[in-house]
């Protein structure tokens, strides 16, 4: 549990909540809330905390991502309660944050695939927005111009690297992770889960490409004299010019 001032710092927390995203109370009083959870969380809590600060409503219950550490997500439930009293004009917040057991689990920290790496190639993140959004095998093929057994193999790789036995898991564990955008349809994979092939491909052309010839190496062409090719076995006679004998 933590208590939060009105524009949303950490004013104190319980030693859990420190723990929990792998802070002590030096590092995260004065921060933002924000600065704790996935980068999409604003765009989903602020209406909430929005409604809680006018009044419409006394809490609420939401879901979340959160990163432990500063690089491991996990996820589970945020709830915001607001509290008022008569010698401040804006209210303050309680949050409490429940984390899903399987993320929370010292084992299943160790399981799961490393926080923010590059893991999903453009293709692969196409197709796992498809999955998150209920696209079948066929529709898929037939909107990245795959064959089915295309779209099959890519969904196969996923599942292993992910360690999801089905596409459903699949899913689940993607926005455990916190792969996928929260509050919005249909889901995106956010940039920094998908590998920069592009600008790769682009370092490549460049350095296979012909280097420009600098100045010096046209003047070192330039001076080397060039010779006429000899014929074997023809003779050349004193100031005269070499020529193919008749």
């Amino acid at each position: 549990m933590a208590s939060l001032d009105a524009t949303l710092a950490i004013v104190a927390a319980d030693a859990e909540f420190f723990r929990l995203f792998g802070q002590d109370s030096t590092e995260a009083c004065g921060r933002s809330l924000y600065s704790l959870l996935h980068p999409s969380a604003p765009a989903l809590l602020n209406r909430h905390f929005a409604r809680l600060a006018e009044g419409h409503r006394a809490r609420f219950v939401e879901r979340m991502v959160g990163i432990r550490g500063e690089e491991v997500p996990f996820s589970g439930e945020l709830t915001g309660i607001a509290v008022r009293s008569e010698s401040e004009q804006a209210p303050s917040f309680v949050v409490v944050v429940r984390p899903d057991d399987e993320s929370a689990s010292p084992t299943g920290q160790d399981d799961a695939p490393a926080g923010r790496r590059q893991l999903l190639t453009q293709l692969d993140a196409q197709i796992l927005e498809g999955v998150a959004s209920g696209a079948s095998t066929v529709q898929l093929a037939a909107r990245l111009y795959l064959s089915r057994q295309g779209v099959e193999y890519h969904v196969g790789l996923m599942l292993r690297r992910l360690k999801a036995p089905n596409r459903a898991a699949l899913v689940a564990r993607a926005h455990s992770m916190g792969m996928l955008t929260i509050g919005s349809w249909p889901p995106r994979v956010l940039p920094e889960f998908v590998k920069d092939t592009d600008n790769r491909r682009s370092r490549s052309r460049r350095a296979d490409a012909p280097r420009p010839r600098t100045a010096a190496a046209s003047r070192r062409e330039a001076s080397v004299p060039r010779t006429s090719p000899t014929v074997p076995g023809a003779r050349t006679a004193p100031g005269m010019p070499n020529s193919r004998a008749s």
